[in-house]
């Protein structure tokens, strides 16, 4: 039996296997908690957490708060705009100040890759990543690999293509670590300017052609072009992009019955994928949504609560 003893969750590749799985068996007996009328435990009563999210989120932001209310926390909310990061004081020293009013949590969003764990190396309260730059991001990952292991009953021997902007994408970078540590087949697909050859390094497979899998793959996880971290452009325009990349009515047909049809958000319909396939009954990205919420209280309760107990 896993003895969990970690303050923080920083990024997956330092997780082994079976943490990934003690993570995602505690999800899902916190997705229960869903179903009640009363949608609280008193798991991490007394305790604080603070959202510092210095890069703009809707869905993450509102799901670490949620899963911290569901578990009886007090929640802060902080942005950059109105943090004193406006007036020149360090992220370090925030953070400081933050434990010095006994903020037992600390969720962050940074656009700097590496910044999650530069504080969970200097603070006794838990930190946890909720994305930094291009990096990492565990918790989407954690939330994409419960959907799959749901709704396929497995990860294990599933082949999952991950399609898009992977060379910006922290979203994809922690995607292939849990997957691969679970057992699974992934493949890179994309432009050869946003998936290069170097991830095949990570035990990846890379391909340029996007038709030239949609009949093998289990799981299609769709990522949107992240615009806000590229300083050029990767590809001639977004229609040359959809004609190659994106996920139409007549590719969708060619997926495997059963196939999952996965995208962690915000989706740019018409671009990576068609509207009604997003929509379409195959399609659980809003299954993602709810397992997220879920996931991020078994991160919570796990680092904030259980640790050392």
């Amino acid at each position: 039996m896993i003895v969990w003893n970690r303050k923080d969750l920083v990024d997956l590749d330092d997780l082994s296997a079976e943490e990934i799985v003690h993570i995602l068996d505690t999800a899902a007996a916190f997705k229960q908690v869903g179903t009640r009328d009363i949608k609280k435990v008193p798991s991490l009563r007394g305790k604080t957490l603070v959202n510092f999210f210095v890069e703009p989120s809707t869905r993450t932001r509102i799901s670490f708060e949620l899963a911290a209310f569901r578990l009886s926390a007090d929640v802060v909310n902080i942005s950059a705009s109105t943090s004193s990061l406006t007036k020149g004081e360090t992220l370090k020293d925030t953070a400081l100040n933050l434990q010095a009013l006994h903020a037992d949590i600390i969720v962050l969003r940074h656009s700097s890759a590496g910044a999650a764990k530069f504080l969970a190396d200097r603070l006794s309260a838990s930190v946890i990543n909720a994305g930094d730059g291009a990096h990492a991001h565990p918790t989407q990952a954690l939330l994409d690999t419960f959907t799959i292991r749901e709704k396929l009953g497995r990860v294990e021997g599933l082949h999952v293509a991950i399609l898009g902007d992977i060379l910006f994408s922290r979203v994809a970078r922690s995607n292939i670590h849990a997957l691969l540590k679970l057992g699974a087949r992934v493949t890179l697909v994309g432009p050869a300017t946003l998936v290069p050859r170097e991830f095949e390094k990570m035990g990846v497979t890379v391909t340029h052609r996007l038709d030239d899998v949609l009949e093998d793959v289990d799981v299609l996880n769709l990522l949107r072009i992240q615009h806000e971290r590229q300083r050029k452009e990767y590809f001639p325009s977004l229609g040359e992009y959809t004609a190659l990349f994106g996920l139409t009515k007549e590719r969708a047909a060619r997926l495997k019955p059963e196939a999952l049809i996965m995208h962690p958000g915000p989706i740019n319909r018409g671009v990576e994928i068609d509207s009604d396939i997003a929509d379409s009954g195959r399609s659980v990205i809003l299954d993602q949504v709810t397992n997220g919420l879920a996931v991020r209280m078994a991160v919570l309760y796990l680092c904030a609560g259980v640790r050392g107990k």
